[in-house]
């Protein structure tokens, strides 16, 4: 490090960190998965919470603020505020890291929550206020700014989480949809918005941008998906009519926004073609393909008939969960670190992710068509669940060894 402006080294060993989280959590997956065939002298709901956790807060948020201020803060001088801000986040993940398998929610793992999210606002607080005025105006920051709140406003579920088991109890609908509240701006809002605000920034390095009334439909269109379909994580309830009407609006409205993107980045076919590798953009192809599908499963989670079969099938909501997870979010996020030269990326790894992943999810919905259409299930259904689990852990074991590979 050169003064106060960090050398590509010091963000890499972030990722690196956020990369050992990704294995973590890949290592309790595979660890849930051996519940269902031998009993382990461990608490399952205390390791779902670690699992959990660590997926959104360790791996996904460090990654997603590491490329956030690489884009628009590692040219600036403000590398030493952010190191001390980095560092104690981070105490803040391995102190729920270390907290939740052996406590569940309780004293520690709460406070270390709570810091948590105390350093996400900071975080946030960090981009609003010395993000230069030249990206400001840009189209990526507009996402950027807007996945910025989307993170602070889910947060309003977990500090609602404490006064309603207070009140209620935590068997009560309104403790569900605090979480449902939560999942669905983490998800759908801060994670999305923040993915598609780094892709188009990767585009404005290239001097590919949106047309003004292209981006302004594609925008607003997102963004009032984004706040409609949360009607879908109420359903589960049975409400009214006009609910079902709402979650379908806002779910086409993000169909129509990704459509409106994928015309206006066909006129940019060449550039693109010229400017990614060959291997980079069918990887991209896949993470767009993804993403549409996520999309398509909204419209059809929106539907009364459906909307009762998911709401009372975990593996249904486990299996949709896990495609935006591992397949949209992850993917993207392995594809725009790759970019920015803070990770190595082997073909190999990525092949044994992708096969791992589409396993993986293959057997989670064969269990949810199952126990919606009342059939028989396999027979070594869940020890065949965890040989895939096993190939999903190997793929991310070797993206993350990769990058101590010497170039």
């Amino acid at each position: 490090m050169k003064g106060k402006i960090p050398s590509l080294i010091f963000l890499q060993k972030h990722i690196k960190i956020g990369l050992a989280y990704f294995l973590m959590i890949a290592f309790l997956g595979v660890l849930l998965r051996f519940f269902s065939i031998i009993d382990l002298p461990i608490n399952y709901r205390f390791t779902v919470h670690s699992h959990s956790h660590v997926a959104l807060l360790g791996w996904i948020y460090t990654a997603l603020t590491t490329l956030i201020f690489k884009m628009y803060l590692s040219k600036t001088n403000v590398y030493i505020k952010y190191k001390r801000l980095f560092w104690a986040t981070q105490l803040t993940i391995i102190g729920m890291l270390i907290s939740f398998p052996f406590t569940g929610y309780a004293l520690f793992s709460i406070v270390f929550s709570t810091l948590f999210l105390i350093a996400s606002y900071f975080f946030a607080y960090f981009i609003f206020k010395y993000t230069p005025i030249s990206y400001k105006q840009t189209n990526s920051y507009k996402c950027i700014r807007v996945a910025l709140w989307y993170m602070i406003i889910s947060s309003i579920g977990p500090w609602a989480l404490g006064i309603i088991i207070k009140t209620v109890g935590n068997d009560s609908d309104l403790y569900r949809n605090a979480i449902y509240f939560y999942l669905h701006f983490q998800y759908n809002g801060w994670f999305i918005l923040a993915l598609l605000g780094i892709f188009l920034y990767i585009l404005e390095q290239q001097k590919i941008t949106l047309t003004k009334k292209t981006f302004q439909s594609f925008f607003w269109l997102l963004n009032s998906g984004v706040l409609l379909t949360f009607g879908i994580s109420l359903l589960w309830m049975k409400p009214t009519i006009t609910i079902y009407i709402i979650s379908g609006l806002g779910a086409l409205f993000q169909l129509v926004a990704f459509y409106f993107l994928l015309e206006e980045l066909r006129s940019f076919k060449q550039q693109l073609i010229t400017f990614f590798s060959k291997f980079y953009f069918q990887l991209l192809k896949i993470t767009g393909l993804l993403f549409f599908l996520k999309l398509v499963f909204q419209i059809i989670g929106s539907t009364p008939y459906f909307a009762k079969v998911i709401s009372s099938n975990v593996d249904l909501i486990i299996g949709y969960l896990h495609w935006t997870f591992l397949g949209v979010v992850s993917i993207a996020i392995l594809l725009f670190l790759y970019q920015f030269k803070l990770i190595q990326l082997s073909k190999k790894s990525v092949y044994i992710y992708l096969i791992g992943f589409i396993l993986t999810e293959a057997f989670i919905f064969y269990k949810g068509i199952v126990v919606w259409g009342n059939f028989s299930l396999a027979n070594n259904y869940f020890e065949y669940l965890v040989i895939v689990s096993c190939v999903l852990l190997i793929g991310i074991f070797n993206l993350f060894i990769n990058q101590f590979k010497r170039k």
